[in-house]
């Protein structure tokens, strides 16, 4: 089954200690695409302006997304560029031009408004919310956002967490959102609000899962070379979703699953620029990182305890 995925296609202008890249792929659906696509069909909706390299998506439909929701209209497409500090932990915005992003008006095509699976890419909540009401019956609705939404379009926001079972954002934004410093109180406040499931990632240091009743964490990958962290939130959520969908049921074996695919798949994206590492992976290389999760995190616990009893 497709995963319906509604956010931003754009171009990347991205600097790092370690190189640059000038006007590549970029934007959360792309990301989100890139890693979903390793496991699952992805129908993509988005818009693109005249001056974008459509053809450098074919990626994407040969591994079976469906590209036929990505409108095309006059102007230029949404522009960012940024550069990174040496630990690329944090960025400076150089540019930022909206281009005929910013009158984007979500039009769901009628054969993807059956989707049980919908990621909602960081866009403006009004606009989430109107691709909510274009959809028939989704069973996991995902969306994430950022700290622009969080202070400039709150209620609607709030509004939107009532709608959707799943919200996946950095350990910052989930602060801002609940007004609490501590992450599992501010995880709870946003459960209070409606998702069942709360995803806080925390960027190389990996990302928690909250639910009513458990909690699970997976670590970040520890990289030899980190090249561009762009887009390794939306590539973590690709994989997350990517996996559930393959797996057509959210359980808590799938979940935790989901996080260390979502973790790996994170990972890979960051070892080159734009969506070079992404393209070209299978799933052999996805399945041996995984192995590595494992192995990183294993432990046998009857050993650990008898020596204390």
């Amino acid at each position: 089954m497709s995963i319906l995925c509604v956010g931003s296609v754009a171009l990347d202008s991205v600097e790092t200690p370690f190189g640059k890249a000038d006007r590549v792929l970029g934007g959360s659906a792309v990301y989100f695409s890139a890693a979903a696509t390793v496991f699952n069909p992805v129908q993509l909706v988005g818009v693109v302006g005249d001056d974008y390299p459509v053809d450098e998506l074919r990626f994407l439909e040969e591994r079976g997304a469906d590209l036929s929701g990505i409108e095309h209209a006059s102007g230029k497409s949404f522009f960012w560029a940024g550069r990174y500090h040496y630990d690329l932990n944090t960025r400076d915005t150089l540019d930022t031009q909206l281009g005929v992003f910013a009158e984007f008006e979500p039009k769901i095509p009628d054969s993807f408004r059956d989707a049980r699976f919908v990621f909602l890419g960081n866009i403006d909540p009004a606009l989430q919310h109107d691709v909510l009401n274009q959809v028939t019956a989704p069973e996991v609705v995902a969306c994430d956002t950022m700290n622009f939404w969080i202070e400039g379009a709150r209620e609607p926001l709030l509004e939107l967490l009532g709608r959707v079972r799943i919200l996946m954002v950095n350990d910052e934004e989930v602060r801002q959102l609940a007004g609490q410093a501590n992450l599992l109180k501010a995880a709870r406040w946003v459960q209070d609000q409606g998702p069942e499931i709360v995803v806080v990632k925390k960027g190389e240091h990996g990302a928690i899962l909250f639910t009513d009743d458990w909690m699970f964490h997976v670590p970040g990958f520890p990289l030899e070379e980190v090249f561009d962290p762009t887009g390794a939130g939306d590539s973590f959520a690709g994989g997350f979703m990517g996996h559930l969908a393959r797996s057509g049921e959210v359980t808590p074996a799938t979940l935790r699953q989901a996080m260390v695919f979502g973790s790996a798949l994170g990972s890979f994206a960051c070892e080159r620029f734009s969506v070079e590492r992404l393209q070209e992976l299978h799933t052999d290389d996805v399945a041996a990182r995984v192995e590595e999760f494992r192995r990183l995190t294993a432990f046998e616990t009857h050993l650990a305890v008898e020596q204390y009893v």
